[in-house]
């Protein structure tokens, strides 16, 4: 048995933080998932590596270039085929699991984090297009997000909640999930195979709060307030999705908002690789790996219920935290702007690498390359 699956015996999902073309046509998803990997999630930093800098895609490109395709008809052509390929790759996995897992994450646009109708629109749009029954749209936990959370699941789409930092956001995304829900069952509409993870992001806001301690001489918190965050949160939810108003949209059907572990690769070498895997590992969990991180856990991690372990130890850090005057819930709002910040980033340099290669494909002289390169960043249906 592999640790992926010692994991799902005590009840944590093992995603993989990864996609890429030449990763589905070499068959190593699949080979992942026979050895028990349950899902996949994507971001536009991923995307951004894997099309823009990478040969991967060149040849769908020159094919869509060709077409007079834009820059976002292309990135749109390319991650919705790598999404519905790794979708039908785990569909296995979401028959064996009762749609459970098996699920695949594509993210709504970034630019829109702080838009609500725009994410409610994309993610209908990108829902759409995938077309599969475990597709999962990331929509941030921003609060914008939130309001378009509660539409989305109140339509049947599967969300996964993403950029959570703080206590309070993983409860504003608990709770529009379960209103949702609510909208669900008030039409009287099926929702046994509605299924929502809440993306806690863990390893980022040691990286934050680290530097503070070692300003002020403080090392016994060092390394410990991103996993006592995380499991405060993971006690949270067994209150949230508990007692008589969960227990009756459960009694119809309903699947619990998984907390997803997100961000768990470890950023300070002087700390365990497999650091925020182990210690969060717990019933009704996910973790989602980058591929060093999944390779180091299957390796060597330590496979064991922990992330109920120590509740009133993580409480203690993190009152010790702000009798230090430092401020968590501060720090986390920074992470979650910088957060929005870098996806889109990332998909404005996705974007590019797509208009760069689109003029290269097109030819011609430095005038006659702008000039297409300008052209193909037009949606196609706006020419």
């Amino acid at each position: 048995m592999t640790r992926m699956n010692e994991a799902a015996a005590i009840g944590q999902a093992i995603w993989l933080d990864f996609i890429r073309r030449s990763f589905l046509d070499s068959g190593e998803l699949g080979d992942l998932v026979d050895k028990g990997l349950r899902g996949v999630t994507s971001n536009p930093s991923i995307f951004q590596k894997a099309i823009a800098a990478s040969t991967d895609y060149d040849a769908a490109v020159e094919r869509l270039v060709g077409e007079g395709k834009s820059v976002n008809d292309i990135y749109e052509a390319l991650a919705i085929q790598d999404i519905r390929r790794a979708c039908d790759i785990m569909q296995p996995v979401y028959g064996r699991t009762d749609g459970l897992d098996g699920y695949v994450s594509l993210e709504v646009n970034p630019k829109l984090a702080y838009d609500t109708e725009g994410t409610v629109m994309e993610a209908r749009r990108l829902s759409s297009l995938v077309d599969r029954p475990n597709v999962m749209i990331k929509v941030p936990a921003t609060p914008e997000g939130i309001p378009a959370i509660e539409t989305l699941t109140g339509e049947g789409i599967n969300i996964n909640v993403t950029l959570i930092f703080s206590l309070k956001q993983y409860e504003d995304s608990a709770m529009a999930y379960i209103r949702g829900l609510e909208k669900l069952a008030a039409a009287n509409v099926d929702f046994s195979r509605v299924a929502s993870v809440a993306s806690f992001f863990v390893s980022r806001v040691d990286g934050k709060i680290d530097p503070k301690l070692v300003e002020i001489g403080n090392s016994a918190l060092q390394g410990k307030i991103a996993i006592a965050n995380a499991k405060m949160a993971y006690h949270r939810f067994g209150e949230l999705f508990s007692g008589p108003r969960w227990d009756k949209l459960a009694s119809q059907g309903a699947r619990v908002q998984r907390p997803l572990w997100g961000s768990t690769s470890t950023k300070n070498p002087d700390y365990p690789d497999t650091l925020y895997v182990d210690e969060l590992i717990g019933p009704h969990t996910v973790n989602t790996l980058p591929p060093e991180t999944l390779e180091a856990f299957v390796d060597h991690g330590n496979a064991a219920s922990t992330v109920d372990a120590g509740v009133e130890q993580a409480r203690q850090h993190l009152a010790q935290l702000a009798d230090l005057g430092i401020d968590l819930g501060e720090v986390t709002t920074q992470l979650m702007g910088e957060g929005v910040d870098a996806f889109a980033d990332s998909f404005d340099e996705l974007m590019s690498g797509i208009a760069e290669k689109a003029a290269a494909i097109a030819g011609g002289d430095d005038n006659q390359t702008r000039a297409r390169a300008d052209f193909f960043t037009v949606p196609s249906g706006a020419r």
